[in-house]
């Protein structure tokens, strides 16, 4: 079980981490200060030190040092973010705003203590690492379906340049694991990842935050202060969520992009930076644009390169293998042994849709792990609605009149598999995936898998290429 140690001076809020992650199978000590930990604890023995940046005495950054390699997570407000970023330079993994997401907080430490696990495997068989890595482990993103398999060799010509790139998906896709595969491909990739979701910040702080600002420049401004694109430099800059950014702030990233220049609020003067820019929406940034909610001229500079990723109902035949990795991490985070899905459970993640898309399976998963109470899952512990007709095993309960599908072929002497070939030879060309599923009364995984079985290409779309 890992260890953790919090180190936060207000007692509510080290409570309430201390909780949530003993909640999540972790075993977990605390401290108040710096002095405290270092007194009480032997900081290289945790597997993970997660530390407020400001506490009485010696700051959070104190702990990098002092814990000798030991991996610190640090926490900050949004009024300290800068510093934050600061402390990553000077070794710590990565920082996480206050308040945090419950999600958001799990997920990074997850992400941590996985990455040290790997570590001293990659360094013990260095001839491993020399092997060429599969199409997904390399980009550290799950996916073997045409789509992804299209994005994969799109990121790794797109990677070793500085073009700006815009990332467009549905809300929960992975949207910013593009972005840190792209980074990670890059020569900028010793230098910091900067991630900033401008839904988050509150629009009356965007600016400085991103810009940072001078001392008097407003109410409150009692010192000078760096913003993120600064703290970028010589980095990637990833703006999740950019079309939530203000109109105002907009003009200023634009100046970035065109001048690769930022003027700080309440300053007369620029200042150079060489910031590689990163951006992902799931909104139509090009129709705001044309109602005046986006400006035209920002989005033509953000369009560089445009990379789509699929929702994980397009992505026939990857969302059983994703649902199959994260029961492996969530059993191992917890403990549970080896669990498996049952195959009415198998047959649900196949067939729903997943609206909320990676993100909702991955949480679907994780409640379904943490209710379990054998090693295998059944599909109601997954909390998700899909008819009951749709799990039927016949998977041709229901074929199509082909009277009435306008088809007319004789079809008395054709086994079921000719008939599915002459069906979808018959109509793919006005049908989507899913129309011909329906109307074959199977699922899209089905239909994929015996496209695959009896060699029937998909029809490559002849529309244009946005």
């Amino acid at each position: 079980m890992p260890h953790i140690l919090i180190v936060e001076d207000e007692t509510i809020i080290r409570s309430a981490l201390r909780r949530l992650l003993e909640r999540n199978h972790y075993q977990v000590s605390e401290a108040g200060s710096v002095q405290e930990a270092r007194e009480r604890h032997s900081l290289p023995g945790f597997d993970l030190i997660i530390s407020d940046l400001r506490l009485p005495g010696a700051p959070g950054t104190e702990l990098i040092r002092l814990a000798e390699g030991t991996p610190v997570l640090i926490m900050t407000s949004y009024a300290s973010l800068r510093s934050a970023v600061d402390s990553m330079k000077m070794g710590a993994m990565d920082y996480i705003a206050k308040p945090f997401d419950h999600d958001e907080m799990l997920q990074t430490v997850a992400r941590i203590l996985s990455e040290r696990r790997q570590a001293p495997a990659a360094l013990a068989e260095p001839a491993a690492a020399q092997a060429p890595a599969p199409a997904s482990g390399e980009i550290g993103i799950i996916g073997s379906c045409p789509a992804m398999r299209d994005l994969f060799g799109k990121i790794r010509k797109v990677a070793p340049t500085d073009s700006t790139v815009l990332i467009q998906g549905e809300s929960g896709t992975g949207k910013e694991l593009v972005a840190r595969a792209l980074h990670d491909l890059s020569k900028r990739a010793k230098a910091p990842l900067i991630s900033v979701n401008c839904a988050a910040i509150p629009e009356t702080l965007i600016e400085s935050e991103l810009f940072g600002h001078e001392k008097g420049a407003f109410t409150g401004a009692v010192a000078g202060r760096t913003g993120l694109v600064e703290a970028a430099d010589g980095g990637t800059l990833f703006l999740d969520e950019i079309g939530e950014l203000p109109l105002e702030a907009q003009a200023r990233l634009l100046r970035v992009l065109q001048e690769g220049e930022i003027r700080r609020v309440g300053s007369v003067q620029s200042q150079k930076v060489d910031v590689r820019l990163i951006a992902a929406t799931h909104r139509d940034l090009k129709g705001l644009s044309k109602t005046g909610q986006f400006r035209e001229d920002l989005f033509y500079r953000l369009n560089v390169i445009s990379l789509k990723l699929p929702a994980l109902r397009e992505r026939d035949g990857d969302v059983l293998e994703i649902a199959q990795a994260f029961l492996r991490r969530q059993s191992e985070r917890m403990e549970r042994g080896e669990l498996c899905f049952s195959p009415e459970a198998e047959r649900t993640i196949c067939q729903y849709a997943w609206p909320g898309n990676v993100r909702e399976l991955e949480n679907a998963i994780e409640r379904a792990v943490i209710l379990c109470e054998s090693q295998t899952i059944p599909a109601d512990l997954l909390g998700v609605d899909v008819e009951l007709e749709d799990l039927e095993d016949d998977d041709f309960a229901e074929l199509p009149d082909p009277e009435v599908d306008g088809s007319h072929e004789p079809t008395e002497d054709l086994s079921l598999e000719d008939y599915f070939q002459h069906f979808v030879l018959e109509h793919q060309d006005h049908m989507t995936e899913t129309e011909l599923a329906r109307k074959l009364g199977i699922s899209r995984k089905c239909l994929w898998e015996r496209r695959q079985r009896l060699g029937i290409p998909r029809r490559k779309s002849s529309a244009p290429s946005s």
